[in-house]
């Protein structure tokens, strides 16, 4: 008994010190891992924000180059209309009505002294070039001897009124001048508003106690913050004091609390983001006391176990014991010890095979933590020299295995690492590391393999994916007539065309709602929208396996044909669809319909290597042709002559 007690004293003593050091390296690792956590979290957002931006910042060139063309074609074709019909002159309601034709706020005819002598807003008449930085921008068009001459302004406050406006300028045909045409540019000051940190941040969805903030690095100012931000920011928040975050540092704030902040600096501004240091850490109090728990209770068993070993000194139980216990080690996890003779080795057994059962529980356990914590993720684990794979529940599901197919799987590692690294073979285009599973499920795969062990985690990335999808849907179309957006359109109509089979044609189509203005100011702008979706909903009524459509701007669309070996099938499918406008007019108010009038214009390509931007150039002075000379109707741009239908 004297040698129990000693026996049960040291190695008490040896494993409460082999306690006590596992807690503090658990403590010290565990307090590392979740700052590195942190640190790839936060870099993560980071590169989201700075993808975000960029994004944006093509949105908006792009948006400024297609606006850029659209104007100074529309302030060409107010040049066109004005030389070919100079009797408008002098009447400020025709151009008022040419401007409402070319959907613009303002059309202005300058002589070739610099003053303005007609003008759609009558108080612009007379106004001197020469007299405003804005205006004096346009004279170098005066100056120049090319006919084609034009230029285009960026937006900023005009000469007159100091209104924020955009103008184009082109050189007046037949004699010298300028006509000019001016637009609100609220697509492109919308743009420009969604490219601010602060209009970012407040759509980024942020953790318990998390802040977004970006600083100024000329100023040393902060420009951007999200909505739960302290604002009276103070010196904690000046470069000095966050250059060294890059990989992560804890910093005080002026409330006397302590964040962990992450920075980076994108161009001439320091992006960051910052989380509480007791919300960083406020799981691992609990994980210490939890694994203090399971090592003593753990220790209790070893010692007991062993002081039941010394005092018996049973070799053969032993034995018996080492034995049963290779078989589970080999992967047997049914065998159960039983070694009698003596109540002490019977307890052995019995605790041995609860040992065994609290293994082979384990990963219930872990699928309870993780229901528990709302993840939808499951992992699995194969050790060197077992058979089976041990997984957590939830796998099959994710796995879209059956019950039974999982089960089977699970009793042999290499069908089951077969059958990972089948569905690894074909992730989705544009992502790391996920695959589709079934019609509506998406999985994100991590696999770690060491030489015949490896270990997996599975998470469901579903709603991520779908996100991404839906996002880039609405990127692509119109929000208001759900069609394609114009830059979506073009990219799809040159994809057709450069695929385009041999002895095949395709075609392009510009579309102007005749009038559209006058609805709008004759019936509201609600109605209005109500006449663009019935619109847009014929256009969606043709054949998806002929035609794209899309919505270009304000009232314009656009059409892109393709699969005909005729140009006749192409022509009738377009009076096909003029006589449907004709039987589907728009209820504009009670007792009162109104046919949507359209214009168009059309060119046929017949060759893979005609360029779609040119294509649809052709489409537009063929449009143009037909509202000048027969709205209602549509045009043809045949061999650089243009050819109207009735």
């Amino acid at each position: 008994m004297q040698m129990q007690k000693i026996f049960r004293k040291n190695i008490g003593i040896i494993m409460t010190a082999a306690i006590m050091t596992i807690l503090v390296i658990n403590f010290i690792t565990t307090a590392y891992s979740l700052q590195k956590q942190q640190l790839e979290t936060f870099n993560m957002k980071i590169d989201q924000v700075i993808h975000t931006m960029e994004n944006n910042q093509i949105e908006l060139v792009s948006i400024k180059a297609n606006l850029d063309e659209d104007y100074l074609t529309r302030a060409k074709a107010a040049a066109y209309v004005i030389e070919k019909n100079p009797e408008i002159l002098g009447n400020v309601q025709e151009l008022k009505n040419l401007a409402a034709l070319l959907d613009v706020d303002e059309v202005h005819v300058i002589d070739g002294e610099g003053i303005i002598t007609d003008s759609s807003v009558p108080q612009y008449i007379g106004l001197d070039f020469h007299d405003g930085e804005q205006t004096r921008g346009f004279l170098p068009i005066l100056e120049s001897a090319d006919e084609n001459a034009y230029i285009i302004q960026e937006a900023q406050p005009n000469a007159a009124e100091g209104k924020i406006m955009k103008y184009v300028g082109v050189a007046r045909l037949g004699e010298p001048g300028i006509v000019q045409v001016g637009l609100e540019p609220v697509r492109q000051m919308e743009a420009q508003m969604r490219n601010t940190y602060n209009y970012i941040f407040a759509r980024f969805p942020t953790e318990e106690g998390e802040e977004y903030f970006a600083i100024d690095c000329n100023e040393d100012e902060v420009i951007g913050y999200s909505g739960g931000m302290y604002k009276n920011f103070g010196e904690c928040y000046r470069l000095e004091n966050l250059s060294d975050c890059s990989e992560g540092a804890f910093k005080s704030m002026e409330d006397g609390s302590v964040n962990y902040v992450v920075t980076r600096q994108y161009g001439d501004v320091l992006i960051g983001v910052a989380i509480p240091r007791s919300v960083l850490f406020q799981s691992l109090w609990t994980n210490m006391f939890m694994t203090g728990l399971y090592l003593m209770i753990i220790a209790l068993v070893v010692i007991s176990l062993l002081n039941y070993l010394v005092k018996r000194k049973v070799v053969q139980g032993i034995h018996n014991v080492l034995d049963d216990l290779s078989e589970i080690t080999n992967g047997n996890l049914d065998t159960t010890v039983s070694v009698g003779g003596n109540r002490e080795f019977e307890q052995l057994s019995e605790g041995i095979n609860a040992m065994v059962k609290s293994i082979v529980n384990t990963t219930d356990r872990i699928s309870k933590i993780i229901e528990m914590s709302g993840v939808s993720l499951a992992t699995f684990e194969h050790q060197s020299g077992m058979q089976r794979v041990f997984v957590t529940s939830g796998l099959a599901e994710l796995l879209n295995l059956s019950e039974k197919e999982g089960a089977k799987l699970y009793k042999d590692a290499a069908l089951f690492y077969n059958r990972i690294e089948e569905i690894m073979k074909s992730p989705i285009e544009g992502e790391r590391d996920v695959y589709k599973m079934g019609e509506d499920r998406y999985v994100r795969i991590h696999l770690s393999k060491d030489d015949d062990s490896y270990l997996g985690v599975v998470t469901d990335v579903s709603a991520e994916i779908f996100d991404k999808q839906w996002m880039q849907y609405e990127n692509n179309h119109d929000q208001l007539t759900g069609l394609c957006r114009y830059q979506y359109f073009k990219q799809q109509a040159a994809e057709r065309l450069e695929k385009m089979p041999e002895g095949e044609i395709a075609v392009s189509v510009m579309l102007d709602m005749d009038d559209f203005k006058s609805i709008n100011d004759t019936f509201g702008h609600d109605m209005g929208d109500k006449y663009l979706k019935a619109f847009a909903g014929l256009l969606e009524e043709l054949p998806k396996e002929h035609c794209i459509s899309a919505r270009r701007s304000g009232d314009e669309f656009c059409m892109f044909l393709f699969g005909y070996k005729e140009r006749e099938e192409a022509i009738s499918l377009l009076h096909s669809f003029w006589e449907k406008l004709q039987q589907n007019p728009v209820e504009m108010s009670k007792g009162q319909q109104r046919v949507i009038g359209i214009s168009g214009g059309f060119a046929i390509a017949e060759d893979v290597r005609e360029d779609i931007t040119e294509l649809l150039h052709h489409a537009d002075e063929a449009l143009y042709q037909a509202k000048e000379t027969n709205k209602g109707s549509f045009a043809e741009y045949y061999e650089q002559e243009i050819k109207i239908y009735d």
